[in-house]
């Protein structure tokens, strides 16, 4: 009987350990986030947009072209660009972030790449100084709702691993710059853009339990208004940006293009970092152009 006892302990405990160690295993290699639910979902964006770790600083870079459309006209192409987003998010409450960002962009030449200073302006033929995007703040909160409704970002997955993050903005308000009041400046009294952004990761990495940041590869299209600066009036016409770029670190600062990030540390060094408490309004073109540039 006791030699019974000791086969049958024996082969649990090997039973035992062949099983437990496995499912201990399987239970810490993935978060198996759900997309189409609502809080894996934001634990996903904030993997993909900033850091679960609370004020780790994310770089989002990208460079690309910008042109001028114009209904019956062929397309223009008139500068192009190098930007970065640095930011970080912070953790407000269950299923809430802070997501607290600096923003520049500068102008570039599209023969050589220099950072634009003055710009021929092919559609006026007036030469005109350029007024780069330095936006501080331009900050964001996550919530389960909203005024703009309840949350959730829209996923298509690629093949086995890829999956995409698209986040299709379309806005319309009244202008900070009234035609009234800048009538070489202001296309509109209505401020009306779409910013369509695109996040690519792997699926694998997103679930990854020992990563709170998560890398990926972005796209970026904009169509909006004739800035400011181009003194273009009420002319009828849009500007298209089409960018990409990826993620990186704080710590990989260094690895962006040198003319973008000397640029940044000779003129305006403080947006090396991000912003260190979360205020609003949110900076935009329109209105650092408008504190630039004030009536009298």
């Amino acid at each position: 009987m006791k030699k019974l006892l000791f086969i049958i302990t024996l082969a649990f405990i090997s039973c035992e350990q062949k099983t437990t160690p496995e499912d201990k295993i399987e239970e810490v290699t993935s978060l198996n986030l759900n997309l189409d639910d609502q809080a894996d979902n934001m634990t996903a964006f904030v993997k993909i947009r900033g850091s679960l770790t609370d004020n780790e600083e994310v770089i989002f870079y990208a460079n690309g072209k910008i042109y001028g459309f114009v209904n019956g006209e062929r397309d223009k192409p008139l500068m192009g660009f190098q930007m970065y987003n640095i930011g970080k998010t912070i953790k407000t409450g269950e299923n809430s972030y802070d997501l607290l960002t600096n923003e520049v962009l500068l102008y570039t030449d599209l023969k050589t790449g220099e950072v634009l200073e003055k710009f021929a302006n092919p559609y006026t033929e007036e030469t005109v100084d350029v007024l780069h995007v330095w936006n501080s703040p331009v900050n964001q909160k996550f919530a389960m709702e909203s005024k703009y409704g309840e949350w959730g970002v829209n996923h298509t997955r690629y093949g086995e691993d890829l999956i995409c993050m698209n986040a299709d903005v379309f806005l319309a308000y009244p202008s900070p710059l009234s035609v009234k009041e800048y009538p070489d400046n202001s296309q509109s009294d209505l401020y009306e853009a779409a910013e369509l952004f695109q996040f690519f990761f792997s699926e694998k990495e997103l679930n990854d339990p020992t990563k709170n940041s998560t890398d990926c590869s972005i796209s970026w299209t904009r169509i909006g208004p004739w800035l400011p600066w181009l003194k273009m009036g009420q002319r009828p016409g849009n500007m298209v940006y089409q960018g990409a770029g990826y993620k990186l670190m704080e710590t990989d600062y260094d690895s962006m293009p040198a003319i973008l990030r000397e640029y940044v540390m000779a003129n305006k060094p403080e947006y090396r970092h991000a912003p260190t408490e979360f205020s609003r309004p949110n900076e935009t073109s329109w209105t650092y152009f408008k504190k630039n540039n004030p009536v009298e």
